[in-house]
């Protein structure tokens, strides 16, 4: 269930779903029917449950999640934003069923008292926002957020774009988000991220058979996205079976990086790897390095002295490297290389003011190349997009000719052929000094290892947040490729 719909594609869905046979209503049954399993152990006995719903099929959801607690001897009370006589189709039948069953009186937005109920169903707006949200339904919002009582979104918060995560006005803060057949980029996007709680996904009955139709392009990033990818040595293996990466150092005093990402590189898998080194950065290396060879390298010229090499199939350079025009001129040579390649820091930023002379290089080589820039990085590069994180890293990887790694809580991985995953599961620690270069490191061992670009990325995106996660608060970069055996010990 990795696939992530737009809102667009869940109408589609929906609406396929129907065509064959089921009815909408029957739909609409199933998912209130989650939203009150959902809700039934957040709310004690006798406390009042408060549904708020809109005019379209998210209140309808509503409804009958009302009309359930109501035949589960809960109190409810139940506040519309607009005209009852103006519900149309499955929202009308919903309607009409809740009041036939309880025979109470419909309450307006501003006559709803949030702060005296035991458990809030939002069930205002969900993915299909197209506008914000203003006056006395955003003061409803905030009064919700305001109460203190657990929240159940129906499919999202209310106030959050769908396809983008984005706020919208206001948005409701939910305790727990139930969503329908499966999540949405909004579900995973932040700040949308936030405001949804823990995400329950719920069956109503749509036949998985839809996606064949749908052909969805963008997913939340799950083992399962690339499981198939995933390198498993054999026991016959040599250590050149599985690759030799490449890590270009930085000069004397700026040698970590390249470290940290080397032995990440060689920790993920990578059968080899060398650190590529200024002549005056040799002891300083040296004298840190074990398991990971050390060969000297000064400017372009050894560098490209050193590929001559056919064995080391991997390039990873940036980390550390030095921001000018002699770290843009050895990006361009091993570009010029049949490499695969990872770019990240001081190579991306050496190409801030002429991005397309970095652009103009990828697009001439048939290597899996991958630039994994953070939310600065990205702006020097792609100065001029418009859009939410997702549609820029599409635009980016289009653009560049590049798998796209655009870092951040809510990473987004984007393959020039519009293939996209968004990662969730990255832990706040995991924001600490180094880390980048320790992912990108994986990256490029996971490439050296024979995956192909986009799902070398998403894997290595993965593995980095499920270490932090397994090392836990304290985390320092060197942390996450010692914490990796233990993640990798499960795949």
């Amino acid at each position: 269930m990795h696939e992530l719909l737009s809102v667009a594609e869940m109408g589609e869905a929906d609406r396929l779903t129907i065509e064959a046979g089921t009815p909408g209503i029957e739909l609409m049954e199933h998912a209130g029917q989650a939203i009150f399993e959902a809700a039934v152990g957040l709310v004690p006995a006798g406390r009042t449950v408060l549904v708020v719903c809109g005019a379209g099929n998210n209140g309808g959801d509503g409804f009958i999640a009302a009309r359930l607690f109501v035949e589960n001897g809960y109190k409810v009370s139940v506040a519309l934003a607009g005209d009852p006589k103006r519900l149309q189709g499955d929202a009308r039948t919903a309607f009409e069923r809740w009041v036939e069953r309880s025979g109470s009186a419909l309450l307006k937005p501003d006559e709803a008292e949030p702060e005296h109920s035991g458990l809030i169903v939002d069930a205002l707006f969900g993915a299909g926002l197209d506008r914000p949200i203003t006056g006395a339904l955003a003061e409803l919002v905030e009064r919700i957020n305001a109460s203190g009582a657990p929240v159940i979104a129906a499919d999202l918060p209310s106030g959050i774009h769908g396809d983008t995560g984005q706020v919208m006005g206001a948005a409701v803060r939910a305790t727990r988000s139930v969503t329908f057949f499966r999540k949405k980029p909004g579900h995973l996007l932040l700040p949308g991220r936030a405001h949804c709680g823990e995400v329950a996904v719920a069956d109503i009955g749509i036949d998985p058979s839809v996606l064949q139709a749908i052909r969805p392009r963008q997913f939340e990033n799950t083992s399962d996205l690339w499981r198939v990818h995933w390198p498993r040595p054999s026991a016959d293996d040599h250590k050149y079976d599985r690759g030799h990466a490449v890590v270009v150092s930085g000069p004397a005093t700026r040698t970590g990086a390249a470290r940290l990402a080397a032995r990440a590189a060689l920790r993920i898998g990578a059968g080899l790897v060398t650190v590529a080194s200024p002549a005056d950065a040799l002891a300083e290396n040296a004298a840190q390095l074990t398991a990971i060879m050390l060969r000297e390298a000064d400017g372009t010229d050894g560098l490209a002295h050193l590929l001559e090499d056919k064995r080391l199939n991997v390039v990873v350079m940036g980390p550390g490297l030095g921001v000018g025009p002699a770290t843009g001129a050895a990006v361009q040579a091993v570009l010029a290389t049949d490499r695969a390649t990872v770019l990240d820091a001081d190579a991306l930023t050496s190409f801030a003011g002429r991005p397309h002379a970095l652009f103009e290089a990828i697009h001439a080589r048939s290597a899996t190349t991958v630039l994994t820039p953070h939310a600065g990085e990205f702006v020097r590069l792609f100065r001029d997009m418009q859009g939410d994180k997702l549609t820029l890293a599409r635009k980016a990887a289009e653009m560049s000719g590049a798998t796209i790694v655009f870092k951040g809580a809510d990473t987004v991985i984007a393959a020039p052929d519009g293939r996209a995953a968004i990662n969730a599961n990255a832990p706040a620690w995991l924001a600490t000094a180094g880390a980048g270069d320790v992912l990108a490191g994986m990256i490029g061992g996971l490439a050296a290892q024979g995956m192909p670009g986009f799902e070398a990325a998403c894997a290595g995106v993965w593995l980095h947040g499920a270490a932090a996660a397994r090392f836990g608060p304290g985390l320092i970069a060197e942390d996450i490729e010692k914490t990796l055996p233990q993640v990798l010990g499960g795949m």
